[in-house]
């Protein structure tokens, strides 16, 4: 059993005590929390009057509008509701790259997932709910959304209990699992985001149709957007583990980090045309830094975050 404080730090937690989690979109759910919901109700915030109409409760009508007018007019009200947030973890191998236990260096994978458990502890703290996804090529576990102090402890076995599985379809994942979200939310994917793009924004796209607030938090290893390579090196396929190839790195260099670029700047510009809030971290800086920029531009509205 995985203990929590494998993957929560309490300097991690003290940075990020005044941060929400907040969704930008409307969402659904079920009780009294900080988000918006989409249903009119009776409590918490006055949105509007509108004319009565035959059938419509007594007791919503506000006398003081009818002393002044004449008519009547009822009061509506918008509930506010806690926020569903679903968290997708990848898991494939590439997640496998950075491990190093010499220098202390953590695996893609070891950052994403306490970067998940960071997340979900903050959203169970404001009293929403949180399920946790892990995924490869295909749904691999699952813990539904709920809320609660023990449900902490759900999500911290399913981390612990996660390794690295092999190859990734992302589009694919994305469009098996959209289905199963019945209600809109946060959907958090934390993920190195490698693949095909026009796949992973067709997948995004089924979300975003189902109203989804969606976020990306891309993980990445300083070698990868460096290339720091100089001498002849063996490079291993971690999601294909017999495809390994000896070069000299010098002549793939400029190739690579070609594209590269071109990767990541058609993948910027799907994830904005999906209104997808894509965040670049790297695992050598630690995760709570830019999670509390983040949360904190998230918290004023309509202020976009700067990648």
């Amino acid at each position: 059993m995985a203990a929590v404080t494998d993957f929560l730090d309490p300097k991690d937690l003290s940075r990020l005590a005044n941060h929400q989690v907040l969704a930008k979109r409307v969402v659904e759910g079920f009780c009294s929390g900080l988000h918006r919901s989409p249903h009119k109700g009776f409590s918490v915030e006055f949105k509007q009057h509108r004319p009565y109409t035959q059938g419509d409760e007594i007791r919503r009508i506000d006398w003081k509008v009818f002393a002044k007018s004449d008519r009547f007019y009822v009061r509506e009200y918008e509930e506010e509701t806690n926020l569903r947030c679903h968290l997708l973890l990848d898991a494939s191998g590439s997640m496998a790259y950075g491990e190093n236990k010499e220098t202390g260096s953590l695996s893609k994978l070891e950052y994403a997932s306490r970067l998940a458990a960071c997340l979900a502890y903050l959203s169970l703290r404001q009293t929403d709910s949180v399920g946790l996804t892990t995924f490869d090529s295909q749904i691999r576990s699952q813990v539904p959304p709920r809320g609660g102090a023990s449900h902490t402890r759900q999500i911290i076995d399913l981390l612990g209990s996660t390794s690295t599985g092999e190859e990734t379809d992302l589009g694919k994942v994305f469009h098996e699992i959209a289905p199963r979200l019945k209600k809109r939310g946060l959907v958090v994917i934390i993920s190195d985001c490698f693949g095909d793009v026009p796949s992973i924004l067709k997948g995004l796209a089924h979300f975003n149709h189902a109203k989804h607030d969606v976020v990306i938090f891309q993980i990445w290893d300083r070698d990868e957007l460096e290339f720091p390579f100089r001498s002849w090196t063996r490079f291993d396929c971690l999601e294909n583990l017999g495809l390994k190839h000896t070069v000299d790195p010098a002549h793939l260099r400029d190739a690579y980090l070609k594209n590269l670029r071109e990767y990541r700047e058609e993948l910027v510009k799907g994830c904005h045309r999906h209104r997808v809030q894509l965040l670049p971290m790297t695992t050598d800086e630690p995760y709570s830094v830019g999670l509390a920029s983040f949360l904190a531009a998230r918290s004023k509205a309509g202020v976009p975050v700067h990648l």
